[in-house]
């Protein structure tokens, strides 16, 4: 006998995700590769083009030869999807439901859900399907948060300092690390490919509701990013939350700076760094790029990278002083761990969204 059919709201559907539940995205690859829930397993019905081709027949002909077209693409492979839903659920020790969504709750998910639960294999469905989810988690951006924006120029580390923060227990945000991309023309010079902005905003909400529920005080530390990281966007209504955000501002020397950003860059490919200068070309102004260029093929990283600091210097400073609350943390000489305790001690001090002081 078939298990009794279960529909869960997506709020109930992406609680229980979150508690650790399987999530199979019976979608398309291609749309799954633009954007799924963190975690979910691909579990495609159709394929791109079996999708095409029942769309295109929906569409040219009719929604009962639609239907016969995908029964037929599809009965091949019901065995199939049943023993991989059933290796699935047993692969955990919690033995909970499989959680099964489509784009909006429909046909597909609903076929899944059916050939699951006939075969014994238990499943609940969400009802409006990624769609609705998507709904919910927006939701997580205009929520007020605490966030206090670590700020500095570029090469003070603030990556580092986002990284050590965590260790100390404190609550962070890392975006680049989300993004997969550092923020600048030199941002990726390793070319790892970046999530979509679609991905990108699903990563950053689920990130944000997991904040929200591990129930500690204090503020939420997050790097002073523009709203483009490489080419992922972020979230309108998240930017303007942190735009409105007290920022604490690292202070480091140049030489420093340099020195940090040698260490980033400097085993990067030759040509790779003379890629990136050449995108900045316009904005450093010929004679600038030309010389920087020649340094990188000399070797003379460092003087590459003085270079790039009047450019990016000049770029940050325009954007900082459009705020209005900002203090500035010395960090001169310090190492990651002595500057996010430094940052920590100035947000106590200063406290502007008069939070409870964290004891780690």
């Amino acid at each position: 006998m078939p298990i009794p059919e279960h529909i869960m709201t997506p709020e109930e559907f992406l609680a229980a995700a979150e508690r650790g539940g399987v999530v199979l995205d019976v979608r398309a690859p291609g749309e799954h590769a633009a954007g799924h829930l963190p975690g979910a397993v691909s579990f495609p019905l159709f394929t791109d083009e079996e999708r095409a081709r029942v769309g295109t027949a929906y569409k040219l002909e009719s929604k009962q030869v639609a239907m016969d077209l995908g029964l037929e693409l599809v009965g091949p492979k019901l065995r199939d999807m049943a023993a991989r839903a059933r290796a699935l659920f047993e692969a955990q020790e919690s033995r909970t439901p499989l959680l099964v969504h489509c784009w909006r709750g429909g046909m597909r998910s609903g076929s899944v859900d059916w050939l699951l639960r006939t075969a014994e294999v238990p499943v609940a469905r969400c009802h409006g399907g990624y769609k609705a989810c998507r709904v919910v988690l927006r939701d997580a951006f205009q929520a007020p948060r605490p966030y206090v924006v670590l700020g500095g120029m570029t090469g003070t580390a603030k990556t580092d300092v986002i990284h050590a923060l965590t260790a100390q227990q404190e609550r962070t945000l890392d975006l680049e690390g989300m993004a997969r991309h550092f923020g600048s023309s030199f941002g990726n010079l390793d070319a790892h490919s970046q999530p979509t902005t679609e991905q990108f905003s699903n990563d950053l909400a689920w990130a944000l509701r997991a904040l929200d529920r591990d129930g500690r005080d204090g503020p939420v530390w997050v790097e002073n990013e523009s709203r483009s990281i490489g080419w992922v966007q972020m979230p309108e209504d998240f930017h303007k939350r942190l735009r409105s955000a007290p920022v604490l501002e690292l202070e480091r020397t140049e030489e420093d700076r340099i020195a940090h950003l040698l260490s980033m860059y400097g085993q990067a490919d030759e040509e790779a760094l003379v890629q990136a200068f050449e995108r900045i070309r316009t904005k450093l102004g010929g004679q600038h790029a030309n010389a920087a260029v020649a340094h990188v093929r000399e070797g003379n990283l460092a003087e590459a990278a003085r270079i790039a600091l009047v450019y990016y210097d000049k770029t940050y400073r325009h954007g900082l002083d459009k705020r209005e609350q900002m203090r500035t943390v010395q960090a001169f000489g310090l190492n990651p761990a002595d500057t996010a305790h430094a940052c920590r001690h100035a947000h106590s001090q200063w406290n502007p969204w008069n939070l409870q002081a964290t004891s780690n």
